[in-house]
């Protein structure tokens, strides 16, 4: 889409969302991934377009938001070791299945947990008995 990418980084997904509602109205700029980290407490959006707009969506985005960024930022022409990484995490982001109907209305990633497969048996201490290998 553009030659720039956006950066802002702010707690808690709703202010997230807030965030990128403000910037995509504010300038021409279309979400190019996002990460969640500290158990979804921190989250990181980014955007990318012209380096005018992500600049306005930026500015818009810190300035606008229900919380206060820890931090934003925008590279303009940016390096191709950027341009990868942030592909490679936008390949994350794009690659999961297809939620649900019902989770897409609510905003809901599909479930990463998988169940590890035990006996059901446990042994004192928590240790594995050598009988269930």
């Amino acid at each position: 889409m553009g030659n720039a990418y956006g950066f802002i980084e702010i707690t808690g997904v709703v202010a997230a969302m807030d965030a990128l509602d403000i910037m995509c109205k504010a300038a021409d700029v279309k979400l190019s991934t996002w990460e969640r980290k500290l158990g979804g407490r921190l989250v990181t959006l980014v955007v990318e377009g012209e380096v005018a707009a992500v600049k306005q969506a930026i500015e818009a985005g810190s300035t606008q938001a229900i919380k206060k960024p820890a931090a934003v930022g925008v590279l303009p022409n940016p390096h191709p070791e950027i341009v990868r990484m942030v592909e490679l995490s936008a390949s994350r982001f794009k690659g999961r299945p297809e939620p649900s109907s019902d989770s897409k209305m609510l905003g809901e990633d599909p479930p990463d947990f998988v169940p590890k497969e035990t006996d059901g048996r446990k042994t004192p201490g928590g240790k594995p008995n050598k009988k269930n290998k």
